[in-house]
Parts: structure tokens; C-alpha cells; sequence
């Protein structure tokens, strides 16, 4: 009998619209990695919203969604895994030194740890930016991993978890492609923001199409993104 796939997922900011990403994950059994920064987090829940874009360039086309609020954290995130995505989303080599950098990491990692009362071992860097020297004072703090924004084929071959890649970004147009591919492999894990859908009904439902193929398919199974690097 051949072993299942291993799907991993994680969502980045702790952002409002996970709200909705993580009715749609429980709809389907599924598992999923939140990556926060207690630094930003506002006290109560903000709602998602749009700005008029004249004259503006706008990255988000206009999209706030918002940020998850301290009073809700705990009832919001409370069934899944968390990881530390630095304070305030402090980004290595853009206006902080090694030494503050890893101490936003850190910090966040027991905010966490001391709220959901539980083990913090993940890390997803800010922007991606990473570096070997910042890998391995992350190492020594504690954290098992730490996610990039690269990409590879096989996730059985990555030599240091503290700069991992995924396989893809959860709009990326070879989606399924790279699912199918990694079967080969046996290890899938893809990453994203819930408010890139920016609460356009085609994405969601594109998404929770995902979710829903990847949970009725009797070969995959879904773990947390620790579970990828554990053997």
C-alpha cells in the first residue's frame, strides 16, 4: 500500500478575511498553519473594507481586510497551528539588524506560546527575506523551520527546514499541476494571504475548490506544516 500524499497549508498576517478561509477549512476537515504578528494586532476585530483608489497606486487594488483582533485570537485560531511571522512584520536587512530581527521572531514566539499555551516552532519570514546567518540564530532560539517564498519541486530534499520552500502559492496558475506532481514526491504545501481573494466570490470558490479536491482525494492526507520536516 502506497503512503499518502502530506498537504500542508499556511496563511500569512492574521488577517480578517481568515475568518472566512477558516470556515471553509473546517467545512472540509482540513489543517492549516496561521503566521502572526502580535505586534500589529489590534485589540478588537476590524472589518474588512475598501479604499477609493483615485490617484492612488494600490498594490491591494483598495482592499483593507483587516487584522484579527487580541479578543478574538484565541477563539479564532484556537484549533490550529501558529507560527511566528516576527513582532511587526519586521523584515531582515530593511531598517533592522540581525539582532533585532531575531528578537521579533522570538518575541512573537512566546506571545504566542504564552497565549494559545502550547509549543510555537514554526517561522515564516517576512517578504521572504532570509539569509543563512539569520537561519541559524533562529535554530538557536528554538524555531524547527522556517518558510520562504521559493518554490521546489521536492520538499524531500530541502537540506535546511529554517529556509523552506513550498511547492507553490495557493492562486498560482499550475495549481493542480504541481499537486499531481508532487505525489511523486509525497509531500505538498502551499502558502498564501486570505486577502488576496479580495473577497471576489470567484476566488473564493476557487479556493474552497481546492481545499475541497484536495480533502476528497483518498490519496492526500493533511498535516501541519511541522509535520512536513518531522523524519
Amino acid at each position: 500500500m502506497s503512503k499518502k500524499l502530506q498537504v500542508a497549508m499556511c496563511w500569512d498576517d492574521g488577517v480578517t478575511t481568515d475568518i472566512r478561509l477558516i470556515s471553509i477549512i473546517r467545512k472540509y476537515g482540513a489543517k492549516a498553519t496561521f503566521n502572526l504578528n502580535p505586534g500589529i494586532v489590534p485589540d478588537y476585530t476590524e472589518a474588512p473594507r475598501w479604499l477609493d483608489t483615485r490617484g492612488l497606486n494600490c498594490w491591494n487594488q483598495g482592499f483593507i481586510p483587516g487584522h484579527v483582533g487580541k479578543a478574538d485570537l484565541k477563539t479564532i485560531y484556537g484549533d490550529f497551528c501558529v507560527a511566528s511571522h516576527c513582532w511587526k512584520h519586521e523584515t531582515l536587512t530593511r531598517g533592522v539588524t540581525l539582532q533585532e530581527f531575531v528578537k521579533a521572531a522570538v518575541d512573537a514566539k512566546h506571545y504566542l506560546e504564552d497565549l494559545f499555551g502550547r509549543d510555537c516552532p514554526g517561522f515564516a519570514w517576512p517578504c521572504g527575506v532570509h539569509s543563512q546567518e539569520a537561519a541559524d540564530a533562529l535554530r538557536e532560539s528554538g524555531f524547527r523551520y522556517g518558510r520562504t517564498c521559493e518554490y521546489t519541486d521536492d520538499l524531500s530534499s530541502v537540506k535546511d527546514p529554517l529556509r523552506l520552500p513550498s511547492n507553490c502559492h495557493f492562486l498560482a496558475r499550475d495549481f493542480y499541476q504541481l499537486y499531481s506532481k508532487a505525489k511523486e514526491v509525497g509531500k505538498f504545501y502551499f502558502w498564501g494571504h486570505s486577502y488576496e481573494t479580495l473577497n471576489y466570490e470567484p476566488l473564493w470558490q476557487q479556493l474552497e475548490y481546492k481545499i475541497q479536491y484536495i480533502t476528497e482525494d483518498q490519496d492526500a492526507e493533511w498535516v501541519d506544516v511541522i509535520d512536513l520536516i518531522k523524519g
